[in-house]
């Protein structure tokens, strides 16, 4: 009896040991997690990932850094998510501009599919995406924009962070809405383009409002409207250009979390908890509604997916209409 209690114990531990490193292979164990992100450090999708990125080890149990892969719109970031390991140490966090506008305007040039080479994790945080002038233009509200753009037509334009995006395409639907030409001038950023409204270079910007906000309130341009349906709680006083009379109603932003295709379900369900769990702290809340102008806005990755395939089903005969061509 004893023999066999014996036996039955050194059993039990070697079960226990076995178990040991598959517990630690779940876990991710010490080997750090990179986030891809196609656009540089100091622009406002930087800053919402690395404020994320910064409480994931603390529900991940391991190292994450955030890996600048910037250029082309995020495509380089994509590029590299495509080649990487479905492993659970490689993710890409992005602006819905990188797989919706790169996907319509770039297709066949794409090395990636968007359904066939990633798997969707989760949607972070949405916002609204608005319009601001110069000082020079001295306009207060999107009428008067349109009034002096109509007058003066060859100084009207509007600077985007980037051709082929987002903020791009508003920006033609605003011309098409208002009857106007209203060409884009194109940066390598959203600070640039910022720095040029400030000093007058560049009449119009749209971007993220993070980067425009603090200047507004400073009284060195003027935020004319956001592209959202309805007025933003995060900026109430701002008004929506459909309010305006313009219906240009399709400008809200979002950034999510992507991961290669094949990744296992277990890694995947893993970060998604860890994402969840991260944007309902109170402290993290309040840096991104009050500091980067965000709303944290978790959704899970079949709802991030459908969310997907609506824009791209919206924008896809807008970005045909313009007769835009990519370079």
């Amino acid at each position: 009896m004893l023999h066999r209690r014996h036996l039955l114990t050194r059993a039990a531990a070697a079960t226990a040991a076995l178990a040991v490193p598959t517990l630690a292979a779940a876990q991710g164990g010490d080997k750090p997690i990179r986030i891809l992100l196609g656009l540089p450090p100091g622009g406002g999708t930087d800053a919402i990932a690395r404020a994320i990125a910064d409480r994931l080890p603390a529900e991940l149990g391991q190292p994450v850094i955030i890996d600048n892969k910037v250029g082309a719109g995020g495509r380089f970031a994509a590029d590299a998510l495509m080649t990487a390991a479905p492993d659970g140490l490689t993710w890409m966090i992005a602006p819905n501009a990188t797989p919706t506008f790169q996907t319509l305007v770039f297709g066949p040039q794409l090395k990636w599919n968007l359904f066939r080479d990633f798997a969707p994790v989760a949607s972070l945080v949405s916002y609204p995406l608005g319009m601001a002038v110069s000082q020079a233009t001295g306009a207060s509200n999107a009428r008067e924009f349109i009034d002096w753009a109509k007058k003066n037509p060859r100084a009207a334009s509007f600077g985007t962070p980037g051709l082929g995006g987002q903020n791009h395409f508003l920006g033609v639907q605003l011309a098409r809405e208002a009857g106007i030409d209203l060409p884009v001038t194109p940066y390598k950023g959203t600070p640039p383009m910022v720095t040029d409204l400030v000093g007058g270079h560049v009449p119009a910007a749209i971007s993220l409002m993070d980067g425009l906000l603090k200047h507004h309130r400073a009284g060195q341009v003027k935020v004319i409207g956001v592209f959202t349906e309805k007025r933003s709680e995060l900026m109430p006083d701002i008004p929506t250009f459909a309010e305006q009379g313009i219906k240009v109603t399709s400008g809200e932003g979002w950034t999510g979390m992507w991961a290669p295709a094949k990744t296992p379900a277990a890694e995947l369900e893993r970060m998604q908890r860890a994402l969840q769990k991260v944007l309902a702290q109170p402290a993290l809340r309040e840096l991104l509604v009050g500091k980067l102008m965000v709303t944290p806005d978790f959704r899970p990755a079949a709802e991030m997916a459908q969310r997907q395939r609506a824009e791209l089903a919206h924008w896809e005969p807008i970005i045909k209409a313009s007769g835009f061509k990519p370079e």
